[in-house]
């Protein structure tokens, strides 16, 4: 634990040791050597990416700042329906509120352009700080343009931007991506013995998030299953509805599918959705999905999922400890990687309550 503690940034381990309450403990540990122990029914763990620098208010050019007398402003990239946003912005309004710090609040209801003109205009309305949940990690220029010449610190949660770290914005906060998907692709091997057709549910284009999520799926499959093929992909955009839609497309095609990894819980919802509709039977196909969200959990306990890795969406009070150590001159992680647990047959009905 001591080792463990002195990797930490101080705004992690404070909100490590405060806030963590307990964890969806996972069967599928041992399958991976990262698979972190997670948080389901509070604020995540953290540490540093390995070898990854640190940022100070001083090299990023910001000024030192009272967080409790400074002006926030978060960015929320999608439309509340989906639980995991729900959840996350629960957390960081929470987070506020506790902290007694001043919010302003804007939804881009899944809108790229919509979301540039939010920050730009929570700019305008003197945010000093900017917690943004990226939609999209390509097209933010104007916004770290405008920021830059303020000497605006950005956080971003969950998803990245690309761009420069310490430079255009302060530190990423989320989970590791390529290694979630290397568990889900764990779970899928040791439902279907490492044998038969699996599909995948890609997410929405145009973030990393989908993009690492599949790679680490398809290397480790590649890797330790050879004879589970992938002989289907196509993207559901995030979505349940749409997530059903592509599954019934691949029924139509594949009706002996043996698996369907899912890239968040709302496409794997809206796969068993259309597995109902076609006549399946429960655990029939083995569904992996990520996020963590209640019906996702409920899902196992019914046997129609096989597992959900977690994602975990409370971010308010690792953001804000962010900030405030930031603005107080200390040195913070230019990347902070949370620690994800995971729902399995084994645990999913004893950790139900810590979904979201």
């Amino acid at each position: 634990m001591q080792q463990v503690a002195r990797r930490l940034t101080a705004a992690a381990l404070l909100a490590a040791l405060a806030l963590a309450t307990g964890c969806a403990k996972s069967e599928d540990d041992a399958d991976s050597s990262k698979a972190g122990s997670g948080d389901g029914g509070g604020q995540v763990a953290a540490e540093p990416t390995k070898g990854a620098e640190t940022c100070t208010a001083g090299r990023y050019g910001a000024k030192k700042l009272d967080l409790k007398k400074a002006t926030v402003g978060f960015s929320q990239s999608e439309k509340e329906a989906n639980p995991f946003r729900i959840a996350e912005t629960a957390s960081i309004k929470a987070e506020a509120k506790k902290r007694g710090v001043k919010l302003l609040t804007a939804n881009a209801q899944s809108q790229f352009s919509k979301q540039i003109s939010d920050v730009q205009d929570l700019i305008s309305k003197g945010a000093d700080l900017l917690v943004i949940a990226p939609l999209n990690s390509d097209g933010w220029e104007p916004v770290l343009k405008q920021a830059a010449a303020k000497k605006i610190p950005i956080v971003t949660v969950d998803r990245q931007i690309n761009a420069t770290a310490c430079k255009d914005y302060v530190s990423f906060i989320g989970s590791d991506f390529v290694e979630q998907g290397r568990r889900a692709a764990d779970r899928m091997i040791k439902a279907t013995g490492g044998k038969g057709e699996v599909a995948v549910l890609l997410g929405a284009p145009g973030n990393n998030v989908t993009t690492e999520r599949t790679k680490g799926f398809r290397d480790r499959v590649k890797q330790k299953a050879p004879g589970l093929k992938i002989v289907f992909q196509q993207t559901g955009e995030f979505a349940r509805e749409k997530g059903q839609q592509v599954t019934e497309q691949l029924i139509q095609s594949k009706p002996d599918i043996d698996g369907i990894y899912a890239e968040n819980d709302e496409m794997g919802l809206g796969a068993v959705n259309a597995l109902k509709s076609a006549g399946k039977k429960a655990g029939v196909v083995k569904i992996v999905t990520v996020d963590g969200t209640r019906k996702a959990v409920q899902g196992v306990v019914d046997d129609w999922i096989h597992g959900v890795i977690e994602s975990n969406p409370r971010f308010g009070p690792l953001a804000f400890s962010t900030l405030d150590d930031f603005t107080q001159g200390k040195k913070v992680g230019q990347s902070i990687v949370i620690k994800d647990g995971a729902y399995t047959p084994a645990n999913a009905e004893r950790d139900l309550s810590k979904a979201f």
